[in-house]
């Protein structure tokens, strides 16, 4: 019997204290000011000096201290002095008093277009953008102001979209200061277009082509792969449905649209495969794949991200292409002291902690934990396959739980899943993407054979997202980055004892036969013979109102993104709605549109007389056609039947102008439609967002507007009358609002007068998707997976 294989996973640590060294210099300056970088590179100068006086005979602690020593007076020096020009540039000073300035400047980075919350916005598309421009020329108020730093553009997407990086501008508008401790001077809010845009170089033209190629031959696939095989080759997403953004985000796979260090890894690991099947030497085999990492660079833009993801990828080519064990640690190291030299802003990037983190996981834990499986008997692939992702998750779970205050406890598996199907994907987008401009069919052929592999990558996000307990809340900032650094690292020093590892493996099994049968195999959700439900949505409205007929409701509203609304009718088990009704055509009300029709009949889409934002309309109109379903308007007065469920249309009252120019959000939210649901728990009125002048013309038009049940106005906003709210007389008042709205939904004021009506209040942000259901002493609540509740408190 053969001995197993063992690898050395020893690594060079020379480099490392020198890249930490300069990181925390650059960090301390950006967030205390440049004098804290100049005292951290001389504080690690005089220790490095320390220990090269004291450590005489030890070599390599002499070379680590000689570059710790280097890199000290390198942060003490050139990188302090560039965080103090920026702190201290002339436009900084006076963009705090707002002053309208004209700027020359050339763009640094493509235009990111700048998403709202809604979903709806999304797909009208955005209506500006935020781009990176270094300052040539600067004056404020006609007086020339010396600078040379960097500055952030807010633009109108229709005329600064298509600028490239490299372009010079004109541009005016008023300055407002940067936020985030970065190197930016000051923001710039421009409302009109570019002023004498100059030529773009070359090779970022002939980058712009191939990009609008790939997007023109992913027409070719559904909607979401044609999203997401973009977002997969070259990081833009601007085409990726919101709904499958949101899943990968949640299913821990939101760095496989960004590009990294491993797409670029791909791309030339495919390159240097192909040259050593041809028996090319290592060296050519290097500068060919160099070549094709600059081009893909190129090709993807020059964003800050995309360049910390080259020299990682260049890091990693080069261990692999030299064939030098224990390379890879040093290698990253230099990396880091590239890149924060070159740009100190880099050091509290997120991006570039989770790059840095990732990359030394997987040197540092990969290795040995892989090497580890495989003494233990299991397949050197699949050890790799689950050490890799394992390794990944440990290390960044801690920046993560600090940036978003929150942990995917899925992302592992998901990862593991999708990681067979992303270099394929990967090598076919890109392949596509060069060949498509001289050879159309074969572009689309390419195409095709990777629509397998992002329709695959959709469906382990899409079952990752709605597994119970996918995302866990946790501390955000700083406390929470290192409280979760500090379970993490409790955890794998107590797994290093066979008893703990058997403790924990029971405790897991534990919670898996308590929590899972609870949360998977028997719900308890929908309540038996529900009438109503609010449907968590977050920041919108959903209400789905039960016919007679099993699987068949009535629909009220979408919410602002897909996603919430489709996975509530699931668990309601909807597959039919003979009538969907959008109140009004803000994005919160109708964002969730297209999820409706996923695997449902829908038998007409019915609005109200209003017509605006008329982008929403459009929208609207347009799903309808493609769904091939009627578009139909109510008018107060009607009246529609099914078994078990009745509405009657009550407003608007007033009926708004169809000029899209003259109606403001107040008005929009006015003409929202009122109904007057008849279901075997008592009476429900929906409201919409009506607001003051709508409560008022229902007061004035309608004698009895008694309801059991109240669907609050706006999320319960402050613009309710208490007089409508007394006319209504609700025993259970639901709020549809999103946990940590800025809008400072729901108002308190709202509900201390609900409260003092006698009324129960729900809130969705606090209690989910809430149902009304029938009770002899009247509507009785159940929020998913608690017992129903008393009608009052």
């Amino acid at each position: 019997m053969s001995a197993l294989p063992v690898v050395d996973t020893r690594q060079d640590m020379r480099l490392v204290p020198a890249a930490l060294a300069c990181w925390l210099a650059a960090l301390a300056g950006l967030l205390l000011g440049w004098w804290a970088a100049v005292a951290a590179g001389l504080a690690s100068a005089v220790v490095a000096g320390l220990v090269l006086w004291r450590a005489r005979e030890r070599p390599r602690v002499r070379e680590a201290a000689a570059v710790l020593l280097a890199l000290g007076l390198l942060a003490a020096g050139p990188v302090a002095w560039r965080i103090r020009d920026a702190q201290e540039d002339g436009l900084r000073a006076v963009a705090a008093e707002g002053p309208p300035a004209a700027l020359r400047v050339v763009v640094a980075e493509r235009p990111k277009p700048v998403r709202s919350a809604g979903y709806a916005d999304r797909q009208a598309g955005a209506r500006s953008v935020v781009l990176a421009a270094d300052v040539l020329t600067a004056s404020v108020d006609g007086r020339p102001v010396p600078s040379s730093g960097r500055v952030l553009l807010l633009a109108p997407v229709a005329q600064w979209a298509s600028l490239l990086p490299g372009q010079e501008v004109s541009v005016t508008g008023p300055l407002m200061p940067p936020r985030g401790s970065d190197l930016t001077v000051a923001v710039l809010s421009v409302r009109g277009p570019p002023g004498e845009p100059g030529p773009a170089p070359w090779w970022q033209r002939a980058a712009a082509g191939l990009r609008t190629g790939l997007h023109d031959l992913c027409q070719v696939l559904p909607d979401e792969p044609a999203g997401l095989l973009p977002g997969l080759v070259l990081g833009d997403t601007s085409a990726l449905s919101p709904r499958v953004e949101q899943e990968f985000v949640t299913a821990g796979l939101a760095h496989l649209t960004a590009v990294s260090g491993g797409n670029l890894a791909v791309v030339c690991g495919a390159v240097l495969l192909l040259l050593r099947l041809l028996r090319l030497g290592p060296r050519l085999s290097a500068t060919a794949a160099g070549t094709c990492l600059a081009g893909f660079l190129v090709l993807v833009g020059p964003e800050p991200s995309v360049l910390r993801a080259g020299v990682m990828a260049a890091v990693a080519l080069l261990a692999l292409a030299l064939g030098r064990r224990g390379s890879a640690l040093p290698a990253l190291a230099f990396a880091v002291c590239v890149l924060v030299v070159a740009d100190p802003a880099m050091a509290t990037d997120f991006g570039f902690a989770l790059s840095v983190c990732a990359t030394a996981g997987l040197v540092l834990l990969a290795p040995r934990w892989a090497g580890a499986l495989v003494r233990r008997g299991v397949p050197p692939g699949f050890a790799e396959g689950l050490a890799i992702p394992l390794a990944a998750f440990l290390v960044t779970a801690p920046v993560l739980a600090g940036m978003a205050g929150s942990v995917s406890l899925v992302s592992v598996l998901t990862n593991i899943l999708a990681a067979p199907v992303v270099a394929p994907a990967t090598v076919l987008g890109v392949l596509a993407t060069l060949t498509g401009p001289w050879w159309p069919g074969a572009g689309k052929i390419l195409v095709h054979l990777a629509d397998p592999e992002a329709r695959w990558l959709i469906t382990v996000a899409r079952h990752g997202a709605r597994a119970p307990g996918a995302v866990v809340t946790w501390p955000g900032g700083w406390t929470g980055g290192l409280l979760a650094a500090a379970v993490l690292g409790g955890l794998v020093l107590a797994a290093r004892h066979r008893r703990v590892r058997l403790l924990m493996a029971v405790l897991v099994v534990g919670v898996l036969l308590v929590f899972v049968p609870v949360k998977v195999l028997a719900p308890g959700w929908p309540p038996q013979n529900w009438a109503a439900v609010e449907c968590d949505v977050g920041q919108g409205d959903a209400i789905v109102l039960a016919t007679a007929t099993p699987g068949r409701a009535i629909v009220v509203d979408t919410g602002p993104e897909p996603g919430p609304v489709d996975e509530c009718l699931n668990r309601l088990g909807v597959d039919r709605i003979p009538l969907l009704v959008l109140s009004h055509l803000h994005a919160d009300h109708i964002g969730g549109l297209t999820s409706v029709f996923d695997g449902r009949a829908v038998g007409a889409i019915a609005v109200g007389p209003g017509r605006a934002p008329e982008w929403a309309w459009r929208q609207v109109a347009a799903e309808a056609a493609r769904q091939a379903v009627p578009l139909v308007e109510l008018s107060p007065g009607e009246h529609l039947d099914w078994p078990g469920l009745s509405l009657d249309v009550l407003g608007p009252r007033y009926v708004p102008s169809r000029s899209p120019g003259q109606q403001d959000g107040t008005t929009i939210n006015n003409s929202s439609v009122v109904l007057r649901a008849k279901t075997p728990a008592g009476r429900l009125l929906l409201t919409g967002d009506v607001e003051l002048a709508a409560q008022a013309d229902l007061l004035a038009d309608i004698t009895d507007l008694r309801a059991e049940v109240l669907k609050v106005p706006h999320h319960g906003s402050r613009y309710s009358l208490p007089s409508f709210l007394a006319a209504v007389e609700p025993r259970v008042a639901l709020v549809s609002v999103g946990a940590g709205n800025t809008y400072g939904h729901p108002n308190k004021s709202t509900l201390d007068t609900l409260t003092a009506l006698g009324a129960r209040v729900t809130r969705t942000d606090l209690d989910g998707d809430t149902a009304v259901v029938p009770d002899p002493a009247g509507p009785a609540i159940a929020r998913r997976g608690e017992p129903r509740g008393p009608p009052r408190p």
